[in-house]
Formats: C-alpha cells, sequence, structure tokens
C-alpha cells in the first residue's frame, strides 16, 4: 500500500501551470507507477479538495553531456488535477501569484 506522500512528489511552479489556477487546474510531479485514481485520492488526502479529473503525462528524460561524459536525466510524470467548481483552493499555489 502506497501512502498518499509516495504519490504525489511535489508541486511544479511554472507560468505555464500557473496560467492554470484561474480554471482550478494545478500540476503535480507524481510517481512513474501511479495511476489516475491512486492520484485523485492522494491529492484529496493531502490538500482536502475535491477532484473532479486528472490528466497525466509522462516525460522522458534528456540526455546531457558534460564534456566528454554523457548522463540521461530521470524520467519523470506530471499529473494535472482539475478540481471541482465547488472546492477549495490549494494554498501553496495561492501564495504565488
Amino acid at each position: 500500500m502506497k501512502f498518499a506522500y509516495d504519490v504525489i512528489r511535489r508541486p511544479i511552479i511554472t507560468e505555464r501551470s500557473m496560467e492554470g489556477l484561474g480554471d482550478n487546474k494545478y500540476t503535480f510531479e507524481v510517481a512513474r507507477d501511479a495511476g489516475k485514481i491512486e492520484i485523485k485520492k492522494a491529492v484529496e488526502e493531502i490538500f482536502g479538495v475535491k477532484v473532479a479529473k486528472v490528466n497525466t503525462i509522462k516525460l522522458p528524460g534528456k540526455w546531457k553531456r558534460m564534456g566528454v561524459h554523457t548522463g540521461k536525466r530521470p524520467d519523470i510524470k506530471k499529473a494535472v488535477v482539475t478540481l471541482t467548481a465547488d472546492s477549495k483552493k490549494i494554498e501553496i499555489f495561492e501564495n504565488m501569484i
């Protein structure tokens, strides 16, 4: 059994993710093996909100080079969580605006 904090890794704070706050859309980095139902339950448990929809995106890691050495950044999975209209806001994102 996974805990909610194992599913939700961190919030993603970028210009593009901040544009979605008006539509109640919040972006998180999640565990690569987490499903949409697990992500929904974890967000509802951690933040005490009602989730309407979850969209997920898998992003492969980029290959980077430092001189003659090459390495690969880790693959990540993002989740865009849409809250219901009557749900409260998530406070960690509201302080960023």
